[in-house]
């Protein structure tokens, strides 16, 4: 089935006054190293979704080519973005759900307008005095939480490539810090990184090595 974004919810919600509404969607939630990223989107009332942003759905459903392409039509239309992030260390302090909260303030906060009303993939942000809605897979219904998910996933990607570049042995470039077999090996063999979340239950409960491993986990 192909999921198809649109305006409905954000069209509503501008007729019943609320104006400025922001999409608000993260990624890397389920990684084992890197930040959590999350990106706020508000777009001008279209009376039309404008042709460069046909293609803007669910990240996870776009191929990375279509992702960057998407990103720059998203940033060209885009009325206000931001992102905003949480480190390895805050979701090994607070916990990956409130961390996950944290990012996606930390993106509303960045916005150079302040949205009337959220519309949040699967999450409330009760600590915002702002009006809110949240929507399971969001990501597939609204467009607004889809460019989000976009921007976040991207900006994700690029900077866990970057990450690469300083510790290659991960091989973060191509797994982006999730628990593929190629990840796993390579924690077994180096141990984790100060970019990996400690506290998840791979690295935590010794999953990734055994007792004559020289790099012991947990």
């Amino acid at each position: 089935m192909l999921y198809k974004p649109n305006l409905a919810e954000e069209r509503t919600l501008r007729d019943l006054g609320y104006g400025l509404v922001a999409g608000l969607d993260e990624a890397g939630r389920g990684a084992w190293a890197g930040p959590v990223v999350a990106a706020a989107v508000i777009f001008p009332r279209f009376e039309e979704i404008p042709p460069a942003l046909y293609d803007v759905r669910d990240s996870k459903l776009l191929s990375p080519h279509q992702r960057e392409h998407c990103y720059e039509a998203i940033l060209r239309y885009a009325l206000a973005w931001a992102v905003g992030r949480s480190s390895p260390q805050e979701i090994d302090q607070y916990g990956i759900a409130p961390a996950t909260r944290l990012a996606m303030m930390r993106a509303v906060a960045g916005l150079s307008v302040s949205p009337r009303f959220l519309l949040i993939d699967a999450m409330r942000l009760e600590m915002l005095n702002i009006p809110q809605r949240s929507l399971i897979k969001g990501d597939r219904q609204c467009l607004t939480i889809a460019a989000a998910s976009i921007l976040a996933k991207v900006t994700r990607d690029r900077e866990m490539v970057a990450l690469d570049a300083a510790l290659p042995q991960y091989g973060f470039a191509q797994h982006k810090g999730y628990g593929t077999p190629q990840h796993r090996a390579a924690l077994r063999t180096w141990g984790p990184s100060p970019e990996h979340r400690r506290s998840f239950a791979p690295l935590r409960s010794r999953l990734l090595a055994n007792d004559r491993s020289p790099h012991p986990l947990g």
